[in-house]
């Protein structure tokens, strides 16, 4: 029996300091919410297994650090990621104003085809909104991206952002595996 090689996929988190990234790691993979605001040094890394469509997967999860000082280094980090997240908070207009810097960074150092996702953390204060959701869906839509909202304090849409995701870089996965392969076989 042959026994199907784990596949490995990358995606990076992106976004300004406090927009909730390190947060919404910890509860993909860990299933925790730490109240506290602790700022990533650099870059942060997780890793979780599982079987995703009968596949076996290892995501690698790269928490960038928001702040300018530490674009530099976040740099290095884009090559190889098969996905994108770029995160903002609702409850802060600022943090939305500055996708483009974000993007400008994913297409000047990741691959032309990498694939990204919008994401609308803080969905739990939704009280305190500056950016509204048609505001989020077509700003992605603009700009050829999947858009999602989620609440990393909650869970809320976390393991379904990710899901969404995987799905769609599965499936340029397999049509490039596909392309890659002589026809004879």
């Amino acid at each position: 029996m042959l026994v199907e090689q784990e596949i490995v996929f990358k995606f990076l988190l992106l976004g300004g300091p406090s927009v909730g990234k390190s947060a919404f790691l910890i509860k993909y993979t860990d299933e925790l919410f730490m109240e506290q605001y602790i700022p990533t040094i650099g870059v942060d890394f997780k890793a979780k297994h599982l079987e995703f469509n009968d596949k076996s997967i290892k995501l690698q999860i790269w928490d960038t650090a928001g702040q300018e000082r530490f674009m530099t280094i976040v740099q290095s980090y884009f090559q190889g990621a098969n996905g994108i997240f770029i995160i903002y908070d609702i409850t802060n207009r600022e943090s939305f104003n500055d996708i483009w810097k974000w993007l400008e960074q994913a297409d000047k150092y990741a691959k032309p085809d990498v694939l990204k996702m919008l994401v609308g953390n803080k969905s739990d204060l939704n009280g305190q909104r500056e950016v509204t959701v048609e505001e989020g869906q077509k700003f992605a839509n603009s700009k050829g991206m999947f858009f999602i909202e989620t609440s990393a304090k909650e869970g809320f849409n976390v393991e379904q952002a990710i899901k969404n995701f995987l799905l769609e870089v599965l499936s340029q996965y397999e049509s490039k595996k596909k392309e890659e392969k002589p026809e004879n076989q």
